[in-house]
């Protein structure tokens, strides 16, 4: 199309449909690549106007209040940085021009579907991640935070979210009343959207643990991933059809010391299953701290060493290997009871409830 072309020829009018949103809201550059110059966008701004300034850069092409769909494209066209090619050449209209922009916080949260982070359009604020380099300011209804370690973003229809664990710590970060943050975090563990662990170790890297607002909710999210661990467990057993063991049971020799509780045993056998909850926490550094011994880790070592020692095989199961690869699981301990028959026979080893 040419210079000369009207505007109203050149791009949608609305109304368009709710699959439409890349169409309503554009970027100065898309703008340009359609042919349409910053003065023509400017007059179609003016009072009264069919357009409107969204954000700086970004126009709204309708009259009407922005959707929570147009605040949220809006907020990553703001943030975004079109890649190298997009520079050299027009973008296309396709092209959506986020960069390496995701969004994070609460607005993650509801688009990974947290019925807690409440409805996207009711959100005052959308959180935006973008590199430590980009030199951005917040503005108007988008909040901008920098990262120096930019995690791989997942996609939700089209728009690019931070991962849930990710998302969870920026959320909180923003947070201070502690009954907010406990239901987040409980129903992160308990509807299936991360592991304890790894939404521990995201809270303690971006050195959160510590709130006051955060203690109290760090450890309802433990129990509930411990909860919901031991739920799979059971359930692997029965559907599986493996045999019966005796649940949650405290180990130890005939008038002697304890030998430490487990999960699951089969006294017959002498197989016992142990559930890995750990999570670290204060003053354990995650993956871009340096490496320290975790002392947990160091007492289910010592005492799985001490009871095959005496004869019990020790099968070591994570939340995440029950989540996702349960048939596997299942497989592996099946195995080790089978092979009870192969080995010596195990010292004499109480169960006791625990």
């Amino acid at each position: 199309m040419t210079q000369n072309t009207p505007l109203s020829l050149r791009l949608p009018r609305p109304p368009l449909g709710p699959e439409d949103v890349t169409r309503r809201v554009l970027s100065a550059a898309q703008l340009r690549a359609r042919g349409v110059s910053a003065t023509q966008t400017s007059a179609q701004c003016l009072p009264g106007g069919p357009w409107q300034h969204l954000l700086p850069g970004v126009y709204l092409l309708h009259p009407g209040p922005p959707t929570g769909q147009e605040r949220l494209h809006g907020a990553l066209l703001y943030a975004g940085r079109p890649p190298v090619s997009a520079r050299r050449a027009p973008a296309g209209p396709s092209e959506t021009g986020y960069g390496e922009a995701m969004v994070t916080g609460i607005a993650a949260l509801a688009l990974h579907g947290f019925a807690t982070a409440g409805d996207l359009g009711a959100l005052h604020r959308i959180d935006v991640l973008v590199p430590r380099t980009r030199r951005l300011r917040s503005t108007r209804f988008v909040e901008v935070l920098r990262t120096a370690s930019v995690p791989g973003a997942v996609r939700v229809g089209e728009v690019p979210v931070a991962p849930v664990e990710r998302a969870l710590a920026d959320a909180v970060a923003g947070l201070t009343e502690a009954a907010h943050v406990r239901r987040l975090m409980t129903e992160a563990v308990r509807d299936g959207h991360c592991e304890p662990a790894s939404a521990v170790r995201e809270l303690s890297e971006a050195k959160l643990l510590g709130r006051p607002a955060v203690v109290g909710a760090v450890d309802a999210l433990l129990a509930e991933g411990r909860a919901v661990a031991e739920a799979r467990l059971y359930a692997m057993v029965r559907e599986h059809g493996l045999p019966e063991p005796l649940w949650n049971v405290e180990l130890r020799l005939p008038g002697g010391p304890r030998l430490g509780g487990v999960d699951a045993y089969w006294p017959d056998h002498a197989v016992a299953v142990e559930l890995d909850t750990r999570a670290p926490r204060y003053g354990v550094p995650g993956r871009r701290g340096r490496a320290q011994e975790d002392p947990q880790w160091s007492a289910y070592a010592a005492k799985r060493e001490h009871l095959e020692r005496l004869g019990v095989t020790v099968v070591h199961l994570t939340p995440r290997k029950l989540r996702e690869a349960v048939d596997q699981q299942a497989t592996v301990v099946r195995t080790a009871l089978m092979a009870a028959g192969d080995r010596e026979p195990a010292g004499c080893v109480m169960a006791l409830p625990r």
